[in-house]
């Protein structure tokens, strides 16, 4: 059965009663009406058994004097269902990370880069391809390369390993060569227009490009073709970048699992990259593109950045344009660089900040990065449990080591207890919202994870969050923001695993920017593809048993609209280590 045919089958379901279109436009959904003797219909019986699910527990009479208003409720809810709500429509209440009482210093746009570098003598298409940006920004503006040369590199490449990792969904090749071609004749003519002029890069198919396929990873959305480019796709092309594609995401933004395939960490096929800006990760890490764009919500860059042991720069909220975005929870999506070094985030960050005023979110501010900066003013806060205990690697260790040896100060610090498992009650809600049709259509079957932690189950749970219980989460939410300020008043950055201690969740709800990069490599078996979230027959029969030697990440979190200093620790730190040259050796 096709795809179509199946959306036809689901028109009879419940779900769908007064649908008419065909798919996933807006969908109006029978509601029942209040005590008229149908076995449909909301009796006092009803309220009561609905009352267990929010731990209520209300008398006869209050549940009668509810049916008296709950009709016109049911109505108007019936009504707001038929009104058409584009993903890309936002919430009237706008998240904004910045506290009232806190005086947020303005920042200069500034990006001076460091003098230290490791120039790559032997110019061979695979040094070149794993060369930093820094490097081939160098080489271009110089003529030692062409950006035509560089692109077809990446091309060759993607076509040679592309397949094995899953990590395109779109190759632009035409598209890329153009602009390639374009920008090689601009920067001949003395016409260079900055950093990433002439620097091919990969892109994360939820942003919008027009007349090619924007999927978000999604069956129901496979053949979909923007009309438009995304704020952030203009700003690339203006900055003379060379798009090569679209990569890969989880569906709907969620893991690494897409319609069409998983994608796999570069150091080994056998495990997925997670996500889900997994196909971003997995082309960087392996050598197919300069760059790329990912995304996160609650981990979608730094998760697939330390599985493929690539630089994710994950901005403070509202710093870079999500305009032209697939929206997955308006008050937590964030746009942000995924490279091979730390300077290299720098410097595609410099280009991506911008005030948009298409995006409800947006916040104006300076991106201030000087990679020769001093560092020893700097006053970075860690707490020594996060480095002890059951699941911590060497690597850890010695990452904070060579932050101490780096000359900053360190301080120790015991963080307040944000409740990050409550916190992250609210993207769920958020979330079906923004995909309200793909429920109430049925055609959330489409999906290819059905499994319980899967979108489809989430989706119908977020819609069992009170609306009460919403904002109860979000007043939480503006106690976990004054806990952090607290926190950030009395040092400029925490330094920590990934996932210590909620972090990754409680600054992604605070708006903080947080970068990872890579710490050294430790042993470990392979994550079982697709770990809880895949379906059992995706799962390989036989089990992963042995060990493999695979990198692992560091975490640096810092004040709101301080990636500069991030950017500089973290370079520094990135030196220090010495861990990030070698690729992975299936790449080479």
């Amino acid at each position: 059965m096709s795809d179509m045919d199946k959306i036809k089958e689901k028109k009879t379901s419940r779900r769908h009663f007064l649908a008419g279109s065909a798919a996933l436009s807006s969908v109006a959904v029978s509601l029942p009406t209040i005590a008229q003797g149908s076995d449909d219909d909301i009796t006092v019986n009803t309220l009561k058994e609905a009352q267990k699910l929010f731990g209520l527990d209300f008398t006869d009479k209050e549940n009668e004097q509810l049916l008296t208003v709950l009709g016109k409720q049911v109505e108007n809810l019936q009504e707001l269902r038929t009104i058409e709500k584009s993903n890309g429509l936002p919430q009237a209440l706008t998240f904004d990370p910045r506290l009232s009482y806190v005086d947020y210093p303005e920042r200069q746009n500034r990006l001076e880069l460091s003098k230290s570098s490791s120039y790559v003598k032997n110019m061979t298409d695979g040094n070149i391809a794993f060369a930093s940006i820094k490097q081939q920004a160098a080489w271009i503006k110089k003529g030692k390369i062409t950006s035509e040369r560089l692109t077809k590199i990446y091309l060759k490449r993607i076509q040679k390993h592309g397949p094995a990792l899953e990590c395109f969904v779109t190759v632009t090749e035409d598209l890329a060569l153009q602009q390639a071609r374009q920008a090689d004749r601009e920067i001949k003519a003395g016409k260079y227009r900055g950093p990433l002029h002439g620097i091919p890069y990969g892109i994360k198919d939820l942003f919008d490009t027009k007349g090619i396929k924007t999927t978000w990873g999604a069956m129901p959305y496979k053949d979909r073709v923007a009309q438009s480019d995304a704020t952030i796709v203009e700003i690339l092309t203006q900055a003379g970048a060379v798009m090569l594609g679209k990569t890969t995401c989880g569906a709907l933004a969620s893991g690494d699992v897409w319609y069409d395939g998983k994608t796999r960490n570069p150091w080994n096929l056998r495990e997925g990259s997670t996500g889900s800006s997994a196909g971003s990760a997995s082309a960087t890490a392996a050598g197919l593109v300069g760059f790329s764009i990912g995304t996160e919500t609650l981990g979608s860059i730094i998760s697939p950045s330390n599985r493929c042991g690539i630089t994710g720069l994950r901005p403070t909220y509202g710093r870079v344009s999500r305009a032209g975005a697939m929206a997955l929870c308006w008050s937590l999506d964030k746009v942000g660089p995924m490279c091979r070094t730390v300077e290299d985030t720098a410097m595609v960050l410099s280009v991506l900040n911008h005030y948009d005023k298409k995006d409800s979110g947006a916040i104006e501010m300076g991106f201030d990065y000087q990679g020769n900066r001093d560092l020893s003013d700097i006053v970075v806060g860690y707490d020594p449990d996060w480095f002890e205990g059951e699941g911590t690697a060497v690597c850890d260790k010695n990452a904070l080591q060579a932050l101490k040896d780096l000359g900053v100060k360190t301080k120790h610090i015991t963080l307040p207890d944000t409740k990050p498992h409550l916190l992250r009650m609210s993207l769920v809600s958020e979330a079906a919202a923004a995909h309200e049709e793909l429920t109430l259509s049925n055609d959330d079957e489409l999906l290819r994870r059905q499994i319980d932690r899967a979108w489809p189950n989430r989706f119908r749970h977020g819609r069992l969050l009170s609306a009460v219980d919403y904002v109860q989460l979000d007043r939480l939410r503006r106690q976990a923001m004054e806990h952090m300020q607290r926190v950030f008043e009395d040092v400029d950055m925490l330094i920590a695993p990934n996932f210590a201690a909620g972090l990754l969740v409680t600054t992604n709800y605070t708006g903080h920017p947080c970068l990872t990069l890579r710490s050294g490599f430790h042993e470990r078996q392979l994550i079982r593809p697709g770990g809880p979230y895949l379906q059992q027959k995706d799962v390989p029969k036989e089990k992963e048993e042995a060990v493999f030697n695979l990198p692992r990440n560091i975490s640096l979190m810092g004040r709101l609209f301080d990636e500069g200093s991030l950017c500089a620790v973290g370079h520094r730190l990135e030196e220090k280590l010495g861990v990030n040259n070698n690729p992975p050796e299936f790449m080479v």
